[in-house]
């Protein structure tokens, strides 16, 4: 076995000092976003009663490279850099010749990458003189990593939490509230939209997109409320590719350097965070391999159409070219909450599209059933989402293992599962079954 270090912890003058943008090197430009009503190209003006102006900004942005603002590496500094870590116990359970290393994202006090572009846009909402944020959640990584960069920059925080897991996961909205945020499971009275679906899908376990529409419209009835969205959007990426970008410097540190990159993917961030900052090479070349993961369950990648989509349910949003399941898409419940949404970030999408990227989808049965493996020998509970990364990487060393190849596998630990016991209970039992 190699004697590299089990842990590679950077020191915080390692904090990236600017957010790497993708868009300059993609192979080909994104299409513009369209106008709801009017089928047009967005412009600023459309956005402006959504987004602050900095965040918008950085949405179309060519600069390669986006200074992170002092304040917001202050926060980072909580828990960044996070470790990367070689998972040698998982290596010798499976006999691999394959060097399997993960970054572990679980470190921040939200127990997810969440916090990398929450804590950001909080500040660019804060500096604009916005007052309250209004969010959707899946699995609520999201809805509390805002809900602490709401608490940290002085923000009020509404969460509109997809029903199942509001059910599903009661102590992450114990979460959120504990950092001042307010919660609502989704679909709502409190909105027009919810109603309406209330009225006439009583037992809907909810959507992404239907918390998306409520989020949305609540955010438009006040000037100096704002929308803020956890995924999907080219500044969300941005914000998250401090873990590409980490991740790079400790391959560094230790001489060594992934064959393939690996990441679980709903909406696209901490895979987009992870992945981007190998992209160009992948793209000048490379025989890098780019793997993102989904669920059967939700196969945006692997089952979707490639076209311009609506965001959210009641069609609010601008129109985005994406891999889309149809804005309607209401997935079954299932425990990957963060997971469940049927559009894809426009960035993974084209990358998907030309190439550059691999996807692919599993059963929940199969997930849990390799985050059990990894729990047992590398000690740390993967949450739903994550397991899907750690299934795959899993799967890759166990082909390095039959090929006799020593190939190094990195993928994000985006997020532990410590609030997800309740999936890991019905898998004990016996109870879980694929949807």
């Amino acid at each position: 076995m190699s004697e590299k270090p089990k842990v590679v912890k950077l020191s915080e003058e390692h904090i990236p000092e600017a957010w790497y943008n993708v868009l300059p090197d993609l192979p080909k430009p994104l299409e513009p976003p369209l106008h709801p009503a009017t089928r047009q190209p967005v412009g600023p003006d459309d956005l402006a009663p959504l987004f602050p102006m900095g965040l918008i900004e950085q949405e179309v942005s060519g600069e390669r490279y986006i200074e992170i603002p002092a304040e917001v590496r202050e926060i980072y500094k909580i828990w960044r850099p996070t470790s990367l870590v070689r998972a040698t116990r998982l290596e010798e359970y499976l006999q691999t010749p394959a060097r399997i290393y993960f970054k572990n994202e679980g470190e921040s006090p939200a127990g997810s990458h969440k916090p990398n572009t929450a804590v950001a846009q909080a500040y660019y909402n804060k500096k604009e003189g916005v007052r309250k944020l209004t969010t959707e959640t899946g699995a609520g990584q999201w809805g509390s990593a805002l809900s602490m960069g709401c608490n940290f920059f002085g923000l009020e925080l509404q969460v509109f939490m997809v029903r199942s897991s509001f059910q599903q996961k009661p102590y992450r909205r114990v979460l959120m509230e504990t950092w001042g945020a307010k919660v609502q499971p989704s679909p709502s009275e409190m909105t027009e939209t919810g109603r309406k679906i209330l009225e006439k899908y009583p037992d809907t376990p909810g959507s992404l997109g239907i918390a998306i529409s409520e989020a949305i419209e609540l955010a438009v009835q006040g000037d100096d409320v704002k929308y803020s969205l956890g995924s999907v959007l080219n500044h969300v990426l941005l914000h998250q590719t401090v873990i590409g970008l980490e991740a790079k410097k400790a391959f560094e540190v230790i001489d060594d350097y992934p064959d393939m990159v690996i990441g679980c993917v709903g909406g696209g961030s901490n895979f987009g965070g992870t992945a981007l900052p190998f992209v160009k090479e992948k793209v000048d070349g490379s025989d890098i391999r780019i793997i993102a993961v989904e669920p059967t369950s939700c196969p945006t990648l692997t089952g979707g159409r490639f076209e311009y989509d609506f965001g959210d349910i009641a069609e609010m949003t601008p129109l985005l070219l994406m891999y889309t399941l149809g804005h309607d898409f209401v997935p079954p419940a299932s425990h990957a909450g963060g997971l469940r949404y049927h559009g894809d970030s426009p960035i993974v999408s084209l990358l998907v599209k030309e190439g550059i990227i691999e996807a692919r989808a599993y059963h929940q049965v199969e997930v849990f059933e390799a985050a059990v493996t990894f729990a047992r020998t590398e000690g740390f509970i993967p949450a739903p989402e994550t397991s899907h990364a750690v299934k795959a990487a899993i799967d890759e060393a166990v082909k390095c293992r039959e090929s006799g190849e020593s190939k190094c596998i990195f993928f994000n630990f985006s997020g532990h599962g410590y609030l997800d016991l309740s999936a890991y209970d019905d898998y004990l039992a016996g109870k879980l079954n694929d949807v």
